[in-house]
């Protein structure tokens, strides 16, 4: 097959994936116009069109469809039989790409790449925020982050980090103002700030005491779907939230926040590195997992 064969073909296959030529540029670190003159010969070579495109949004035709079906498995053995020649490397090469959940990034993903590359210099990483489900796979990632019970079963998981814990909190002159709740269902008659997941799926705020197990639909004036945010709506007095322990903890520790119900809110499972059991592993990402596992 010609070398410009399997150029076009991976300009198409990055296009397919990230539904945008100006993305599947970055991947591909190529231009936006070379990208989009890829596509454009591989068109005319083919006699079909691949894309629809309008200003707005690109999407894959039928016989687009049909072509990244076949093409997809192809990709990955060629992608893997590059990827085995690393083994001959003293040391790991190439692009680690991680889609992982936002709340994530700054204290569990994050802490560890500067060591990470240091170590490996041969080594790029591309990061991606999202919250949510994505397959992995099919987008293109080596790996994804995401909390322990949202990880498909048939994916490999290692801790990230140490467990979590969610803490109900609310700013000392919110408290000042109204009754400091001394049982969870005591949140509905208090306005909260409410969490909607990426899915469209509100957060109904779940506790657990010895054996007794709540889940309150609280309610209030303002949703949000990241954690920083989260924090500053409450550190502006608009009520009481849930928020996860390590985005709260400085202003715990500043006195700005004030944590309520930690009976009520046990530890649990918290992020990990999940990629695909079946798959080769890059050399970068076992370089990666060998750091999380300290080997």
């Amino acid at each position: 097959m010609a070398t410009d064969n399997l150029t076009h073909l991976a300009a198409f296959a990055a296009v397919a994936r990230h539904r945008s030529f100006r993305r599947a540029g970055a991947e591909l670190a190529l231009s936006t116009s070379a990208v989009s003159y890829a596509i454009r010969a591989l068109e005319e070579r083919l006699g079909v069109g691949l894309f629809h495109r309008t200003t707005r949004s690109v999407s894959l035709t039928e016989a687009g469809q049909r072509l990244m079906e076949r093409l997809q498995p192809a990709l990955g053995q060629v992608s893997d039989a590059l990827e085995e020649m690393n083994r001959f490397r003293a040391t790991p090469a190439g692009l680690l790409r991680i889609n992982a959940a936002r709340a994530a990034v700054p204290t569990q993903l994050s802490p560890r790449l500067a060591d990470f590359l240091r170590a490996h210099p041969d080594v790029r990483i591309e990061v991606t925020e999202n919250d949510g489900l994505v397959d992995i796979v099919a987008e293109g990632f080596d790996a994804g982050v995401r909390l322990h019970e949202f990880v498909p079963e048939d994916m490999v998981a290692v801790p990230l980090g140490p467990p979590l814990r969610g803490m109900i909190v609310a700013s000392p002159a919110y408290l000042a103002q109204h009754e400091t709740p001394q049982h969870p269902r005591d949140l509905l008659r208090h306005p909260c700030v409410r969490f909607r997941f990426a899915s469209g799926h509100l957060y109904k705020w779940q506790f657990e005491r010895g054996e007794e197990s709540l889940e309150i639909d609280v309610q209030g004036r303002i949703t949000l779907s990241e954690q920083t945010t989260i924090v500053r709506a409450v550190l502006d007095g608009l009520g009481i939230a849930y928020v996860l322990e390590d985005a709260a903890r400085p202003w715990l520790d500043s006195g700005q926040l004030v944590s309520m119900l930690e009976d009520w809110s046990p530890p649990f499972p918290g992020f990990v590195l999940y990629y695909p059991r079946q798959r080769q592993m890059t050399s970068a990402l076992r370089a990666f997992v060998d750091l999380l596992r300290g080997t």
